[in-house]
């Protein structure tokens, strides 16, 4: 909100005052969850697939991989890609390499060959460390990267011995060999390498000091990295304890979304092990999984993106499930509808819990969140108010003139959350983070709101040109530079589609190129081609041909005539439904 407005936020609730500014923790980020270790060695810290993680474990991981690190000569400064999904070993490496004073550049472990092959030079990282199922693909472009080291993780090795045995002969079967010879140091032998190392791996970092580079898709076809650090991780964890004045260490956090999206590392694992929670990690998600671990572990906070709760509500397992554990159901990354909110606080009400879901918003140049519904308080449409020393107002696009109350503009964010910089790219860092005459920076987001008088903010849309599916950011202009580049294809187009359980899914439209015969085999050869580019989530779902594509007076592609196009088709087609629903009925 604007700095004039922040005194009249109504923050003030039955269980206390929630501070406009807080104390934050000065040093690294595992120095904080180091303090948690040493407060409770013994309480849990992890629950992965039925084994249960101390915080003294926890700690003494850490420590053990932070000994290897230095060891094999990663130094302060350098760059390590994790590229992991939710599983112990991915903790234990994003914080030794914040141990070691080294930056974790967090990816998806589902990412195309050549996407990794992009972040790693992009972070010129010189270790990477994934799933032994994922080893081909590092293999495969480790050549053209200047990776020195290659560490690979099983997920069996961190499972307790019955569960152990069942991956093995269902999800462990499936998994292809890593030939003897190959080049890597795997997991158990590399957290060996520095027994002997007792000096020197603990290095002292501050507040201000890089750590983390995750990825955002640029609207320009240019992924970017996003360098952001320690100070916006503690100051994210302590904001999370602040606006969540029920919760208690010890209290157990949910952890599906991903470790390599600010929701996930931010929220979910971050906060949760700087403020003293218990994370139970899920290292494949799907929404049976999530419902069941939400139960079994009797689960005090969840988090998720609207298509995962659209998703449970069809769930017939969860019709006699006792909710009254929850304290906190937070949806994020991705608007979530009035209608759905409806459906779902009716849903938790039905099911003994005593709270409604609270939508928050944020982006990654801020690492997740930065407002949050309060909760005690709501107002229809809106995501919230900002965390303490958080400031947001809403500007004429582009510029930092201020708009009044209700009128639609761009949303600016501004506080400790703000990213340093995005990673080898100063113009678009410049575009992005501007200092007005207030003495903030403020990161420009490219999204559209609007604000009342009581600070309560309001999402109305992207400006950017995105697409969301199943809280996933795709960006159109990247996967079109990727088509493009086919030799089969002249021109392409990248739209989001409705879906009733994505939200969006990706369709692409595709111009053939000179004496390219638009045939089904055509479409296979294309798709495959672009698979090994683009992530799986990332992947469109259809692809139609097209003689030409529809233009703009200044000659651009017309990508919203063919978002009206597919919107015409969509309604005609729930019509056409709905009339012969009736005339079947009037037959009866």
């Amino acid at each position: 909100m604007s700095i004039e407005t922040t005194a009249k936020t109504p923050w003030k609730d039955h269980l206390g005052d929630i501070p406009f500014t807080l104390e934050y923790f000065q040093g690294a980020m595992w120095e904080g969850v180091e303090i948690q270790a040493k407060e409770r060695p013994n309480a849990v810290a992890m629950d992965f697939m039925g084994k249960a993680i101390t915080y003294r474990e926890l700690q003494k991981n850490i420590e053990a991989c932070a000994r290897s690190l230095r060891t094999i000569g990663i130094r302060p400064g350098d760059s390590v890609t994790i590229a992991m999904p939710n599983c112990p070993q991915g903790i234990y490496m994003f914080y030794a390499v914040n141990m070691v004073g080294g930056i974790a550049s967090m990816v998806h472990p589902l990412s195309s060959e050549k996407e990794l092959e992009f972040y790693i030079n992009e972070t010129d990282s010189v270790l990477v460390v994934t799933l032994d199922q994922f080893y081909h693909k590092i293999e495969a472009i480790r050549q053209n990267t200047g990776l020195i080291n290659v560490v690979i993780a099983r997920i069996r090795d961190e499972l307790s011995q019955p569960i152990k045995a069942g991956y093995m002969l269902t999800e462990g079967r499936k998994i292809a060999k890593i030939p003897d010879d190959a080049p890597i140091i795997p997991w158990d032998d590399f957290m060996k390498i520095g027994r002997a190392c007792s000096y020197n791996y603990k290095q002292h970092r501050t507040f201000d000091d890089p750590a983390v580079v995750l990825f955002s898709g640029g609207t320009t076809g240019v992924s970017k990295g996003i360098v952001l650090t320690n100070g916006n991780f503690n100051a994210l964890g302590a904001q999370i304890v602040a606006t969540n004045p029920m919760f208690r260490k010890g209290d157990k956090m949910l952890a599906a979304m991903p470790i390599f999206h600010g929701f996930g590392l931010g929220v979910c694992i971050h906060s949760m092990l700087f403020g003293g929670g218990r994370c139970i990690l899920v290292p494949r998600f799907t929404p049976k999984s999530y419902a069941k671990l939400m139960v079994k572990k009797r689960c005090n906070f969840v988090a998720g993106v609207p298509t995962l709760y659209e998703a449970l509500l069809r769930l017939p397992k969860m019709e006699k499930a006792d909710l009254s554990c929850l304290k906190g159901v937070f949806s994020g990354g991705d608007s979530l509808s009035i209608e759905l909110k409806k459906k779902l606080d009716k849903w938790l009400y039905d099911h003994n819990s005593t709270i409604q879901v609270r939508e928050g918003y944020g982006t990654t140049e801020t690492v997740t969140a930065c407002c949050l519904t309060p909760p005690h308080m709501h107002k229809e449409g809106s995501i919230g108010l900002p965390f303490p020393d958080t400031y947001i107002k809403i500007v004429k696009p582009g510029t930092d003139e201020e708009l009044p109350y209700g009128e639609e503009g761009e949303i600016l964010l501004s506080g400790p959350t703000v990213m340093k910089e995005y990673l080898k790219h100063p113009e678009e860092t410049a575009q992005t983070l501007r200092t007005h005459a207030d003495g903030l920076t403020w990161v420009y987001t490219g999204d559209l709101g609007t604000m009342d008088n009581e600070g309560f903010t309001y999402f109305r849309g992207r400006s950017k040109r995105m697409i969301v599916t199943s809280g996933y950011n795709v960006y159109p202009a990247q996967l079109e530079n990727i088509f493009d580049s086919c030799d089969l294809v002249s021109m392409s187009c990248v739209i989001g589609v409705p879906d009733p359980y994505k939200m969006q899914k990706v369709k692409v439209f595709v111009v053939p190129a000179n004496g390219v015969e638009p045939s089904d085999a055509t479409k296979e050869e294309i798709l495959k081609y672009a698979s090994k580019r683009i992530a799986k989530y990332a992947m469109p779902k259809d692809l139609e041909f097209r003689a030409e594509l529809p233009k703009t007076l200044v000659g651009k592609v017309a990508y919203r005539k063919l978002e009206e196009e597919e919107e015409a088709k969509r309604k005609a087609a729930a019509e056409a439904e709905a009339a012969k629903a009736a005339a079947e009925t009037a037959k009866a």
